[in-house]
């Protein structure tokens, strides 16, 4: 992870390297190769959802869209709505915040024990090195499993245990956020100096102690950073939670669009953006100067929003803990072990693995094309007043599009889309266009721009500048962000497929409305592998062309 003036979005949305020397697994015009077989994987998918049988656009969800569009012009300012929809805010919220700290909770224990500082043996024979070797190697294969399931899937789960209560969305989030969290954590304590660790461990201190007063009092800064941005994704995950059934905006959504009461939907985007932008601000306000002052003043208000948030959802703790909650447990798992495949075997499974693949590489891909010229144009705060305007307009409009859930998206794209593939890799590339435009807009705010500033004073054009001034030095970095969202465009393929969009996460849907547990396990697992294969692809283009 890169230090200094690289913010915490930057910082912890990079992808780990892969082992090895630089430029043992370089090829000489791997670059083509890999991007003449990315164009044709994609000209194929989107060839075969163009050759199905039945018609592919919604011939009669033209108005509709319009209709759509134009109520963002007069959003739902009733006094009733509005005081509706700040309830429902202050259940996403908590969840958010709840959900946030218990996995906060889980990543610093986790991340301790699974970092390699905790497993490296001062000494010993090499029988006992490969001991801890074999550990810390258990240890993080342990949290594979909970950091592999989206948070949606959890929430399905968990719905059948706990029912309607309010510690769903919680755990939903807590689940994979704290195995996330944990990874990342422990990468964090392992890039800490190693020097005092080493010291104090020379004179005989254990590793805890070590870890508590010569680590933490150095990472703690980058600690709470992450922990702020893991709350950005926090509220994302909680409004997609409330679609699924957990409450809060999420679900007022999903109400305004099926009773086509489009005037509301606006008013809840309007009121998702403005709350994204004031967690953006403050998220800045960590990165910037007086960042140890507010990390400080963010702790405490993080203590004070718990206890909020616990009073506002009334949440019961000791119901985890019950023993009907224990008979539920083991109902469930009894029922999802031994995983089955979907009606229609091991073809139907198949086929919707290829068709969430191809949703997940057209959304990448789209996403990222789109995602290049904003930054471009809104890096940086020099140039004339229509510059200034321009990178204005495209930090509103990233900000727009990263703080609408994919799910919300998908919804009028099925207006204008027949149910399938398409509308959801519309509504992943616009969620990850917001994201990825957001990621490439750091890298090009921390480069060295003088370059790209020459060849504008010399008067070339702005797409010129960019493209020799920028995307060399950049490049890298740009093709590091576009293949890890391709694995997170993965993952989320499930939730744009719960609201109707195809692929694993309609199966999914189909199998939690038929209580078919077995058929869900296969199905997750399923997904699992599949996110699996993609890491392993992002990896080989990444090394072949280091």
């Amino acid at each position: 992870m890169s230090r200094g003036d690289v913010s915490a979005v930057t910082r912890w949305e990079e992808p780990s390297r892969a082992p090895g020397r630089p430029g043992r697994w370089r090829i000489p015009g791997a670059g083509r190769i890999w991007a003449g077989a990315w164009l044709l994987v994609v000209a194929w998918s989107v060839s075969t959802w163009v050759a199905e049988d039945g018609p592919l656009v919604n011939a009669r969800g033209w108005p509709m869209v319009v209709d759509f569009f134009a109520a963002a012009l007069r959003p739902e300012l009733s006094a009733d709505f509005l005081a509706r929809i700040a309830e429902a805010t202050l259940t996403t919220l908590s969840y958010a915040v709840l959900g946030t700290l218990l996995a906060v909770a889980v990543g610093l224990v986790a991340g301790v024990l699974t970092s390699e500082t905790w497993w490296a043996a001062r000494s010993g024979s090499r029988s006992r090195r490969a001991l801890r070797r074999t550990g810390w190697l258990f240890t993080r294969l342990g949290l594979a499993l909970p950091r592999g399931i989206h948070e949606a899937v959890w929430a399905l789960l968990l719905l059948s245990v706990l029912g309607r209560d309010p510690l769903v969305g919680v755990l939903a989030i807590a689940i994979p956020f704290g195995a996330i969290t944990a990874k990342v954590y422990a990468e964090i304590i392992d890039e800490s100096a190693r020097g005092p660790f080493e010291s104090l461990r020379a004179t005989g201190a254990g590793r805890g102690t070590a870890l508590l007063y010569a680590v933490f009092p150095l990472a703690l800064p980058d600690l709470a950073s992450y922990a702020f941005y893991r709350f950005e994704c926090a509220v994302r995950s909680a409004v997609i939670l409330g679609m699924v059934g957990a409450g809060g905006i999420g679900f007022e959504l999903v109400l305004s669009f099926s009773g086509a009461r489009h005037s509301e939907v606006w008013t809840q985007v309007l009121v998702l953006v403005l709350l994204g932008a004031v967690v953006d601000r403050w998220g800045a306000g960590l990165r910037g100067s007086g960042g140890r002052m507010r990390v400080r003043g963010s702790m405490l208000l993080a203590a004070g929003l718990a206890v909020a948030a616990l009073v506002h959802l009334g949440a019961d703790l000791a119901r985890v803990f019950s023993a009907r909650t224990a008979r539920l447990l083991t109902g469930l798992v009894d029922e999802l072990w031994p995983p089955a495949l979907p009606d229609g075997g091991w073809a139907r499974l198949a086929e919707d693995s290829v068709e969430t693949l191809q949703m997940s590489l057209v959304a990448a891909t789209l996403g990222a094309g789109g995602a290049g010229p904003p930054p471009g144009r809104g890096a940086g705060g020099g140039g004339g007043p229509a510059r200034r305007a321009a990178g204005v307009a495209a930090r509103w409009l990233l900000l727009f599009t990263r703080s609408v859930p994919p799910p919300v998206w998908a919804l009028p794209a099925l207006f204008l889309f027949l149910p399938g593939p398409l509308p959801g890799a519309l509504a992943l590339a616009a969620y990850n266009f917001g994201i990825l435009g957001r990621l490439c807009a750091e890298v090009v705010e921390n480069l060295d721009r003088r370059a790209h500033d020459h060849l504008v004073a010399s008067g070339a054009p702005a797409l010129s500048a960019f493209a020799y001034g920028i995307v060399p030095p950049a490049g890298g970095r740009f093709l590091s962000y576009g293949l890890y969202r391709w694995e997170v465009a993965m993952r989320e393929t499930v939730v744009v497929g719960v609201v109707g969009a195809g692929g694993l996460g309609r199966l999914l849907e189909d199998q939690r409305v038929a209580f078919d547990y077995g058929g869900m396990a296969g199905t997750v697992l399923t997904l699992i592998v599949l996110s699996a294969l993609v890491d392993l692809v992002s990896t080989a283009v990444r090394r072949t062309l280091r």
